[in-house]
């Protein structure tokens, strides 16, 4: 059931994007990876039940540390979101759903519910490709549309330290290095602790 009520917290954390149809919200890393995190919740939960197949390693720890790494930079970077003008489902800001609550949860069932030792080295590789991709997503997304951002000012970057004509390639360039190098930490840790934990699950699902 953990991994149901996890992936109606997902959803609740993209609420904007679902129900009110804010499909410019999307823009965000956050709504991505929460979206993709609920369906694999909902995946691996309904595996676990019908005794079906679950979710492949890499996959969920991939979205558990894109989750993680979402809920870090909300609490080191990001700006607070404005109560005035951000949804709240169940009382809680929809934010709240996706840089608070979710990747907590998305820790600890990895942690408690999921096997372990099964994370390869090269993953920490693999969970880097997407920040690329996303980059440039972001990047001709503004050039072909630049007034599509969510936001009221319209602007299509949905951070600052993406802001292209704010900051110019080459500190574009240094900022992505330098996530780039946060993110291959923290899966290099996350391996690392993935290989000390017991191969059976902590707490029974």
């Amino acid at each position: 059931m953990y991994r149901f009520a996890m992936a109606a917290c997902c959803f609740a954390g993209t609420y904007e994007v679902w129900h009110l149809r804010h499909y410019s919200s999307l823009v965000y890393f956050t709504f991505q990876t929460t979206l993709l995190l609920g369906v694999v919740m909902l995946w691996t939960g309904a595996a676990t039940l019908l005794k079906g197949i679950q979710p492949p390693a890499w996959l969920k720890g991939c979205l558990t540390l894109y989750s993680v790494i979402a809920g870090l930079v909300a609490l080191f970077v990001l700006p607070a979101a404005d109560p005035a003008i951000t949804p709240r489902v169940f009382g809680l800001l929809t934010v709240t759903w996706a840089h608070r609550v979710v990747p907590v949860g998305a820790l600890l069932d990895w942690l408690l519910f999921d096997p372990h030792r099964r994370f390869k080295w090269p993953y920490a590789l693999w969970w880097m490709a997407y920040l690329p991709v996303y980059v440039a997503g972001v990047l001709i997304r503004a050039a072909i549309w630049p007034h599509s951002g969510p936001l009221a000012d319209g602007t299509p970057y949905p951070y600052d330290f993406l802001n292209l004509p704010v900051l110019g390639w080459t500190r574009l360039g240094i900022n992505i290095v330098e996530y780039g190098g946060v993110f291959l930490a923290l899966g290099l840790i996350l391996i690392i602790i993935d290989r000390a934990l017991p191969q059976k699950v902590l707490v029974a699902s």
